[in-house]
């Protein structure tokens, strides 16, 4: 398999660091994320940690965008509080945004290193939910 990558949009990196700079508080909220919609809008969103488990930031954007009116995301990015950078979703995060967005870039790396790919390179050989789910006869 060979990775592709696609043009970063700092604009969107910029906007996920400030949001985890100024709106994450605390061990609540350690995880901002932002993602650009299809019509080029930018949604934001931070984490809301839970000891029983809580939404990543990636997980809260999707709802977030939703209320927005925004349906389709183009690309999305994560970063840390506390100067933490760019952070890849985790597992979870990447089967549910590919099941949303099959087609999402998304942005991983660190500093000069960072790069843009398309959410399936993240998740290769992956279960796609929509593909084993019964037609309606």
């Amino acid at each position: 398999m060979t990775t592709q990558t696609h043009p970063v949009d700092h604009e969107l990196v910029r906007a996920a660091a400030e949001i985890a700079r100024t709106r994450c508080r605390g061990d609540n909220h350690t995880m901002a994320a932002a993602a650009r919609t299809r019509d080029g809008r930018i949604v934001t969103a931070v984490n809301a940690y839970h000891f029983t488990g809580g939404p990543c930031a990636e997980l809260v954007l999707i709802g977030t965008a939703a209320t927005q009116g925004a349906y389709e995301l183009d690309t999305i990015v994560a970063v840390g509080d506390r100067d933490r950078g760019v952070v890849p979703p985790c597992g979870r995060c990447r089967q549910v945004l590919l099941d949303y967005f099959p087609d999402l870039e998304v942005i991983v790396g660190a500093g000069d290193l960072l790069r843009t790919v398309r959410i399936t390179d993240l998740l290769p050989e992956s279960y796609v939910w929509a593909d084993h789910q019964l037609d309606d006869e």
